[in-house]
Parts: structure tokens; C-alpha cells; sequence
């Protein structure tokens, strides 16, 4: 379940996060477009060598080999969680999953002490939570890679996937137009910035009290990259190479706070007049886990366009590249 950030610093912003001797994979606007094209490339060629192979055999190449992933989780997941825990351990590796209520993190301990601690246990660590400001603590006092698994702002690792299944379909992403319909909660934000990073343009459409932050929009056109907010859905989409949406409801939504949502999200439902309207080459996707018939219908997720489960899937190859790349710092 995804939530909208609610502003703060980000990575990029703050001076200890900057120049780092190794690498941590925190946003994809603060990590170098060309080892980003790097990652999409070498999970290309991972998923590639395991085609047909049962999901527990190891690799060939085994860069995991005698280490130990930390697999923090302060937020519910399945396919962060399951995509992780099964790529490590097909690269050789070993895992650690820990919750929130088993560490308690920043309650009774620092954020830094944890992090300093967990630096003399394991090789790597992987944190999914809900506050901006705890990534970025976690990765100031660590002394191996951290890697963002999704925050209340951004949720960079979906989005490498979401670049790998696009480029399996349709080619180099560069130049593409991609439409986001609905909320501009933190995979929209990582969208804008993988849009400053890889070259393509992006369309946001929906209601103005949920646009995506003016900060991040900025951004990628500061990048020279064309960045849109059209209010009309099927204005929107026209010309679109990409279709993309996710779920409505925040965790904490209250049910009346839930109301107010779908009333202002109903008209940026991804149906199959929309998808008509961006026309037949255009794809579809949703990160899941989707609430089917309403940010989009089940006519479309399980239509032609829809590339939805490759792109699930990709979760794993995607993170196995930037596993391999934080290692290689």
C-alpha cells in the first residue's frame, strides 16, 4: 500500500547522503543516470541466464556468496519482501527479515545506533518504512550499503522495474511519453525522477489537491525533460507509450478521509475508454497490490495492454542489479 509523502528532506538534501565511499541505492535522481542504465542493463541479462530454471537454484554467478542481507519491513509487503529474500538468496547470499515490532526501530535505540550495530552483523541492508527521515539516518551511520525498499515519498526499486518491463516491450524508454492517472503519491515520484534520469517525458492527470511535489516536477524538467499536469484524463493519454496508475487508499486513511479520495480520484479510473483513448500500442501498468474496479478494471489489468505481472516479476531481477551494484562500491 502506497502513501503520499508529506514533504521533508529528501537524499538528495542532506549533506551527509552526498559523496559517499560506497554505494546505497536511496533515490533514483541522487544515484548516476549512467550506473542506473548500468542495473537495467545487468538485470536484463540476470533474468535472461535463469529463463526456465526452478526459482531455488543459485545463479552462475554468485556475488552474494558468504554475505548476509538485513531485510527490515516497518510496513506490510509481499513482493518487496518475497523478491528480495528469493533474490539474495539465488545469488548466494542469506537473509535476515526483521519487522518493526521485532526491532523497534528508533524506540529505546537510535536510528544511528541501530544502523551502527547492524553494520557489524551483516553485509547489507534493505529497509522498507515510512518516514524519509529514518532512510536517511539509517544510511548516514551505516557502513555498508543501505538500499530504499519504498518510503512515504519515494519507491525507487518499483520504478527500476517498471524500466526494465517498458524496454522489454517497446525498446529504450528515452523519448517515450508516460501518463500517470490518479494520485501523485511516492511511485509517481519516483517516476518524475527516473523521467529526469532516463530521458522520457511524463504526463501527470489528476485532482490538483493530490499533484505530485512541485519539487520533483522541477526537478526533472530541470533535466530537460518534458513534464506535464493536465487535468483531463483523456487529454492526457493521447499519444501515450505508458499508462500507468496504483491504488487509491492510504494505510491510515479513516473511512470518511477513504470517501473523499475516491470522489476525487473516480474520474482518473484506468478503464478501457481510456486505455482507447491512449491508443493500441500503449501499455498498461500498476505496481499492485490493485483494489480492481477502482484506480483501474479488471477489463484492462487483464487485457492485452497490460503488462502488470511482468512487471511484478521484474521486482526481482531489477533488485538483484542494484544488490549486485551497492556491493560493488
Amino acid at each position: 500500500m502506497h502513501i503520499r509523502g508529506d514533504g521533508g528532506q529528501t537524499a538528495a538534501d542532506c549533506p551527509k547522503t552526498k559523496d559517499r565511499p560506497m554505494n546505497h541505492f536511496l533515490d533514483i535522481h541522487t544515484t548516476p543516470a549512467d550506473d542506473l542504465r548500468g542495473m537495467i542493463d545487468a538485470a536484463r541479462k540476470i533474468k535472461e541466464a535463469r529463463a526456465g530454471r526452478p526459482k531455488g537454484t543459485l545463479d552462475d554467478d554468485l556475488p552474494l556468496d558468504g554475505r548476509i542481507v538485513a531485510l527490515i519491513f516497518e510496513k506490510p509487503s509481499t513482493r518487496t519482501r518475497v523478491s528480495f529474500d528469493v533474490g539474495a538468496r539465488q545469488m548466494g547470499g542469506q537473509t535476515m527479515v526483521l519487522s518493526g515490532t521485532d526491532m523497534q526501530l528508533g524506540h529505546g535505540e537510535t536510528i544511528g545506533d541501530t544502523a551502527r550495530v547492524l553494520s557489524r552483523y551483516v553485509d547489507l541492508i534493505m529497509i522498507r518504512t515510512f518516514d524519509e527521515a529514518t532512510l536517511i539516518e539509517l544510511a548516514d551511520n551505516a557502513t555498508v550499503p543501505v538500499i530504499n525498499g519504498l518510503t512515504n515519498r519515494t519507491h525507487p526499486c518499483q520504478i527500476m522495474a517498471d524500466i526494465l518491463t517498458f524496454e522489454e516491450h517497446r525498446g529504450p524508454i528515452a523519448g517515450k511519453k508516460v501518463v500517470w492517472s490518479g494520485d501523485g503519491n511516492n511511485v509517481c515520484a519516483s517516476f518524475l525522477h527516473a523521467a529526469g534520469q532516463f530521458g522520457f517525458d511524463l504526463t501527470f492527470t489528476g485532482p490538483e489537491t493530490l499533484d505530485p511535489e512541485p519539487l520533483f516536477v522541477q526537478g526533472a524538467r530541470a533535466k530537460g525533460v518534458e513534464i506535464k499536469i493536465e487535468r483531463d484524463p483523456f487529454r492526457a493519454v493521447d499519444g501515450a507509450d505508458l499508462v500507468v496508475t496504483d491504488t487509491w487508499l492510504s494505510m491510515h486513511d479513516s473511512q470518511s478521509a477513504q470517501e473523499r479520495r475516491h470522489n476525487q480520484l473516480r474520474p482518473y479510473q484506468v478503464n478501457e475508454h481510456l486505455m482507447k483513448a491512449a491508443g493500441p500500442d500503449a501499455l498498461f501498468m500498476h505496481c499492485l497490490p490493485a483494489h480492481r474496479g477502482e484506480e483501474a478494471t479488471s477489463a484492462v489489468m487483464d487485457g492485452p495492454q497490460s503488462v502488470i505481472f511482468d512487471e511484478a516479476e521484474n521486482r526481482l531481477h531489477a533488485q538483484k542489479a542494484i544488490m549486485r551494484w551497492c556491493l560493488q562500491g
